[in-house]
């Protein structure tokens, strides 16, 4: 766009609507980041997370087989993912110490969530295989969604679009800095 032109210049037929800009939605329409594969190792956003810092991965909390780390796209603000280190898709093949940790962290984040942000409830849950809804599903992970009453707007039904009060980064900062550290067992 050249120097000299607006942005009202552009924007068509007034129609009364305003807009809700979200360009960074469209990495996750055209499925950018995700794995090419099913392998474990750099193309699984899971397994990377063992190569990079807490802060650029969004990591919460490390366990000893287990990890916390904030949704990528997520349905509210404060959704989290927790995810066993090994990639494994399907929660009949973890260890009995992976269903322990996961459950562990799960009680954990809702705590933190809790206190961090109030909410009025949370959806948990895991989607084993892409017709379930996994949108990554050879690296299994548990969803912890806080939820408020009327956080279920217009915005996703009409729009495909929601809107989140914070950036990521703040609220993994903020997360983060509330996690009980006596209940880690962080890996080595």
């Amino acid at each position: 766009m050249a120097s000299h032109e607006r942005a009202d210049d552009l924007a068509g037929e007034p129609d009364g609507f305003d807009r809700l800009w979200t360009p960074h939605r469209m990495a996750y329409i055209r499925g950018e980041g995700k794995p090419a594969d099913k392998e474990a190792g750099p193309g699984c956003p899971f397994c990377r997370v063992s190569e990079v810092s807490d802060e650029e991965g969004l990591v919460v909390a490390r366990g000893e087989v287990a990890f916390v780390v904030l949704n990528l796209y997520p349905y509210n603000a404060g959704h989290l993912l927790v995810c066993p280190y090994r990639h494994v898709a399907d929660y009949t093949d973890l260890t009995p110490d992976e269903v322990a940790e996961v459950a562990d962290l799960t009680r954990t984040a809702m705590r933190v969530i809790r206190e961090v942000s109030a909410p009025a409830g949370f959806n948990l849950g895991m989607n084993q295989g892409q017709v379930a809804g996994a949108g990554i599903d050879a690296h299994l992970h548990q969803h912890v969604v806080p939820r408020w009453g009327g956080d279920a707007n217009f915005l996703p039904i009409v729009a495909r679009t929601r809107a989140l009060p914070e950036l990521l980064a703040d609220t993994r900062a903020r997360l983060a800095a509330v996690w009980p550290t006596d209940e880690l067992h962080v890996k080595g």
